[in-house]
């Protein structure tokens, strides 16, 4: 079986949309294209390195497809990311089956893209590996297909966007499997998920009558 693994560049509050650069995703106004792209140095490059050291697959949302295809097949042959998403597959999700994924070794999954996700987990084979993807995501993480995170935080707030995670996410606690920080302040995290969320209280045993007056008046 495959693990479902998702890599995100995400702000303070959550954002993930367009961090390479300002013509990557405009969509709804987004001002702030290519806001990660100042906070990368030596320690950023270790946790992409790391992210990328496992075999895998691409598993992605054609917007963020289009994105990729439009990039790498025409990096350098020294970039040692580009010819690396060139060979391996590529899995796309999109809701129009008539459209044509032109770059090699790219796979339009089924019409119910949630199953064949599932399938694709069911085989033996790589890992499969999210970026970007936002509205995929939503998905994947309702239906509790992710294994695995990698979330670098960047120190910026940008408001409003695209955000890694929705109202619809699977409620459910993480566990850290490591992590480290660049010297910009970018702390990069690997999780998984670690069961149901718990709950506890910091509340007095005998609430007070203003606590319970509280209460009363909450709408």
């Amino acid at each position: 079986m495959r693990k479902l693994v998702v890599g995100a560049f995400v702000s303070l509050d959550g954002i993930m949309q367009a961090p390479g650069g300002p013509e990557e995703d405009p969509i709804g106004g987004f001002k702030f294209g290519g806001w990660a792209t100042s906070y990368f140095d030596e320690a950023m490059g270790t946790a992409v390195s790391e992210m990328f050291s496992a075999p895998f697959d691409l598993l992605l949302g054609r917007k963020t497809y289009d994105i990729f295809a439009a990039h790498w097949p025409y990096a350098p042959a020294d970039d040692p990311i580009g010819p690396l998403f060139d060979r391996i597959n590529k899995y796309v999700a999109t809701r129009n089956q008539g459209f044509k994924a032109t770059w090699q070794n790219s796979h339009l999954l089924g019409p119910d893209a949630i199953a064949s996700v599932r399938r694709l987990k069911d085989e033996d084979g790589p890992n499969l590996l999210t970026q970007g993807s936002t509205e995929f995501l939503k998905a994947l993480f309702e239906h509790g297909l992710v294994d695995e995170l990698y979330v670098s935080i960047f120190p910026v707030v940008l408001g409003r966007g695209k955000r890694l995670f929705g109202d619809a996410s699977m409620p459910t606690a993480l566990k850290l499997l490591s992590s480290r920080s660049s010297t910009t302040g970018v702390t990069c995290n690997r999780y998984a998920p670690d069961g149901e969320v718990v709950t506890g209280s910091f509340e007095f045993a005998q609430p007070t009558e203003a606590e319970l007056e509280r209460r009363r008046n909450l709408t």
